[in-house]
C-alpha cells in the first residue's frame, strides 16, 4: 500500500514539475491569452496541491469542506466532458468537394508573420485549395495589437508564395472576432456574385471547428463544411483549454461579443505590456 502511494506522490510530483517548465517555455516564447493564463491556474493548482496536500485531505473530508470537494470535482468532471466534446467535434462535418470557396480563420501572427497555429490552418488550405482549383479563397483576419498587419493580408501573401494564384486569394482584413470572420467574408462574396447559399468550406484548427460552425450559421451561411487543421503540440494544452472554456460561455451567451467575458479580454489584451514588459 505504501508503495502505491509512493508512486502517486511520484507522478504528482513529476506532473507539477512539468507543469512549471511548460508554463515557463509558454512565457518566454508565446503572448500573454487566456489559454496561456488557464494552463498558469492549472500549475498553480497542481503545485498547491502538492504542497498542500495534506491540510486539503484534512479540510476536504469533512463539512464545508466536503461540499466544496464534490462541487469542484462535478466542475472538473462537466470541463474535462467539454473537452472531449472540444476534440472529437472538429472532424463531423467534413467537406464534400463542391464547395466553391475556401474561406481560412485567422490566428495570430508573430509580427507579419503567421503564427505556428496559424500555419497548420494555411497549409490545409492551400492543400485542398490545390486540389479544387475552381475554389476563391478568402483569408479573414485583422491586426492585433501587436502584428505589423492585418492578418488576412499576411495569410494571402502566404498563400501565393506556397503557390496559389493570386487571383484566386482575396483578403478580408478587417474582422476582430470568429463572427465577424463570416460576416465580413459574406459582403466580399456578395460582391463577387456569391451569397449565404454557396457552398463554403472553412478552414481552422480542429479543435475550433465546431463554434465556428455556429458562428457561420450565425452570419446566415446555409451550407458549411468544415476542413479541420491540426494543433502544433506545444499548444494543445491552451488552446483545448480555453476552447471549452470559450465553448460554455458560448452555449450560455450564443456569442463572444457580449457578456463578461468579452470585458474580461479585453482587459487581458490592454495587461499584456504589464506581463511582458
Amino acid at each position: 500500500m505504501r508503495s502505491k502511494s509512493n508512486v502517486g506522490l511520484f507522478l504528482l510530483y513529476l506532473l507539477a514539475a512539468a507543469l512549471v517548465v511548460y508554463s515557463v517555455s509558454l512565457v518566454i516564447l508565446s503572448n500573454f491569452n487566456m489559454g496561456n493564463l488557464m494552463v498558469w491556474l492549472l500549475t498553480a493548482c497542481v503545485v498547491g496541491y502538492a504542497v498542500f496536500r495534506r491540510p486539503l485531505h484534512a479540510w476536504f473530508s469533512h463539512g464545508t469542506g466536503r461540499v466544496v470537494f464534490w462541487v469542484l470535482a462535478a466542475m472538473a468532471a462537466i470541463y474535462l466532458a467539454v473537452i472531449a466534446f472540444v476534440s472529437v467535434s472538429g472532424y463531423t462535418n467534413p467537406p464534400t468537394g463542391n464547395e466553391q470557396v475556401v474561406l481560412v480563420l485567422g490566428a495570430g501572427l508573430h509580427k507579419d508573420k503567421p503564427s505556428k497555429l496559424l500555419q497548420y490552418r494555411l497549409n490545409k488550405a492551400y492543400e485542398f485549395a490545390a486540389a479544387h482549383p475552381d475554389t476563391l479563397v478568402i483569408t479573414s483576419g485583422g491586426q492585433g495589437r501587436d502584428e505589423w498587419c492585418p492578418e488576412g493580408d499576411a495569410m494571402r501573401d502566404y498563400l501565393i508564395a506556397k503557390g496559389l494564384e493570386p487571383a484566386r486569394v482575396i483578403s478580408e482584413g478587417r474582422s476582430t472576432s470568429t463572427e465577424e470572420n463570416f460576416a465580413f467574408s459574406l459582403a466580399i462574396l456578395r460582391q463577387h456574385g456569391y451569397d449565404e447559399t454557396t457552398p463554403i468550406v472553412y478552414v481552422s484548427n480542429a479543435f475550433h471547428c465546431y463554434r465556428a460552425g455556429k458562428y457561420a450559421a450565425m452570419a446566415g451561411f446555409t451550407n458549411a463544411t468544415e476542413l479541420a487543421a491540426g494543433t502544433p503540440l506545444r499548444s494543445v494544452l491552451p488552446c483545448y483549454l480555453r476552447e471549452a472554456l470559450a465553448l460554455l460561455y458560448y452555449w450560455v451567451f450564443k456569442t463572444s461579443v457580449t457578456g463578461p467575458m468579452h470585458t474580461m479580454v479585453g482587459l487581458l489584451d490592454m495587461n499584456k505590456k504589464f506581463f511582458y514588459k
